[in-house]
Order: structure tokens, then C-alpha cells, then sequence
């Protein structure tokens, strides 16, 4: 190797400076108008504007509430056999429940009635659907 064949690994130019009259016209290339073409430009982040967007009142919470996924106790009984286990899982296998709601709740509504001994786990439950599984024989887990 020979100090000629040495190359620079960072360019040797310096930055163009704009605006300082000279041979670009009455723009000086930065084009017309506009905050791009002042001097001391301070151009504003964009996460700046999405900040500003989003409200700030008191008591304000920024969670994300999702709703769980319904099912009825008529529902239930027709798809399930005496003594199996109701749990998000099982409903998963069976294809009840979409894909993308694995961590999602459920929760079993009232509506309709249940005649088998079912266990559940790991659901919520409205007040007359509880009622109605352990007037039925079920257990809650």
C-alpha cells in the first residue's frame, strides 16, 4: 500500500450554505415562502402535532378498554357435553373464538338456559348466568 492509494472514508465537502445572496436568484435556492425558506428555521417533530392531539383533561385515561367477547348460555349447552371444562381455550379449539382474541375475555351472558353440569374457567359471567349454571349443577373455577 502506498500513501496514494490511501482513500477518505468521509467525504472532504463542506455543507452548502443557503441564502446568502450570490448566484441563486432572489431565493437563494430555497424556494418561495414557507417555513423551509426562513432564516433560523426550527422545523416543529412530527410527534409534536400528535401530542397536541390528543386530550388532556383531568381524570382523562389513555387505556385502551376492549370489549370482552359475548357468549350465551344457550350457546354454551348446545356445544358443549356434560362435565367438559369452558374455558377460553376450549373455545379456541372449537372455533368459536377469532384467532386474533387469544388474550381477550369472555364473558357468558344469561340469556337462555343451561341443563348440563358444565365447569368453567377463567370467564366472567353476568349475575343471572351464574345463577342459572349453579341452579344447574356447574361449578365456577
Amino acid at each position: 500500500m502506498q500513501l496514494h492509494d490511501i482513500k477518505y472514508f468521509s467525504q472532504n465537502k463542506t455543507k452548502k450554505r443557503v441564502g446568502r445572496g450570490g448566484k441563486h436568484g432572489t431565493f437563494s435556492g430555497r424556494g418561495v415562502k414557507g417555513q423551509k425558506s426562513r432564516s433560523g428555521r426550527k422545523l416543529r417533530p412530527e410527534w409534536r402535532d400528535v401530542l397536541k392531539r390528543l386530550p388532556k383533561r383531568r381524570g382523562y385515561k389513555f387505556k385502551a378498554q376492549t370489549k370482552p367477547v359475548v357468549f350465551n348460555l344457550y350457546q354454551i349447552s348446545s356445544l358443549f357435553k356434560e362435565n367438559e371444562i369452558v374455558s377460553p381455550e376450549a373455545l379456541l379449539k372449537k372455533g368459536l373464538l377469532p384467532a386474533k382474541i387469544r388474550k381477550g375475555e369472555v364473558k357468558i351472558l344469561g340469556e337462555g338456559e343451561i341443563n348440563k353440569k358444565l365447569s368453567f374457567k377463567n370467564l366472567k359471567f353476568s349475575q343471572s348466568a351464574e345463577e342459572k349454571i349453579k341452579k344447574a349443577g356447574g361449578t365456577i373455577i
